[in-house]
């Protein structure tokens, strides 16, 4: 006769506290259920010896960036996010589809969360996506990344100089800026946060 396996219920893990006065710039806590990065962060002492925490954090689901004061020994609940790379393989009707490269697992990140960093999506480039709860709420592309000049004009003969610019296309099909003596087939590298030119690669 066969034995019934026990199902043991585990509860939840209870959540994390720091103090107001733990709170730097880049930490990220949660207030009301919701993620927030500390953007900057100021310490103000107050005149019977107490001190008040006053921090510039942004919602890190919709993007706003909102003031709120602490006192420095109030406690806050420390949010439970984590980060891993994904690279990017293709988009469907569904989203953006990511891969992780250690289990091969895809993941499909909606356009609310890709946002404006779809620009320079590169099939096989490795992005980095925040969680929450387990939930992707955001993605970082690497401060630089390479592509070929897929189209552009072709510039005067002899043109160097750097401070005159045209249309280039790249391979993904993002328009940018480059100098006129950028041409057809140049590898070139391209700031993401700017989406400006940065050099030929």
């Amino acid at each position: 006769m066969g034995v019934n396996p026990v199902r043991v219920r585990v509860p939840p893990c209870p959540p994390k506290f720091m103090l107001a006065s733990e709170l730097k710039t880049g930490r990220i806590f949660k207030d009301q259920d919701t993620p927030f990065q500390v953007v900057k962060y100021e310490h103000v002492k107050t005149a019977r010896g107490g001190a008040t925490v006053r921090v510039k954090a942004k919602n890190l689901l919709n993007g706003s960036v909102l003031e709120k004061s602490f006192g420095s020994t109030e406690r806050v609940e420390d949010a439970d996010v984590t980060r891993g790379n994904l690279q990017y393989i293709y988009k469907d009707n569904s989203g953006y589809i990511f891969m992780n490269p250690n289990t091969y697992e895809q993941t499909t990140i909606g356009e609310d969360i890709v946002g404006s960093s779809a620009r320079f999506l590169k099939e096989g480039e490795s992005v980095q996506v925040v969680y929450f709860e387990d939930n992707p709420i955001s993605m970082e592309l690497p401060k630089t990344i390479i592509f070929e000049i897929q189209y552009t004009e072709p510039g005067y003969k002899g043109n160097t100089v750097t401070n005159t610019y045209k249309d280039a296309t790249l391979t993904n099909g993002t328009v940018i800026k480059v100098p006129t003596f950028v041409k057809i087939g140049d590898i070139v590298k391209v700031n993401t946060e700017t989406g400006e030119y940065v050099s030929k690669a």
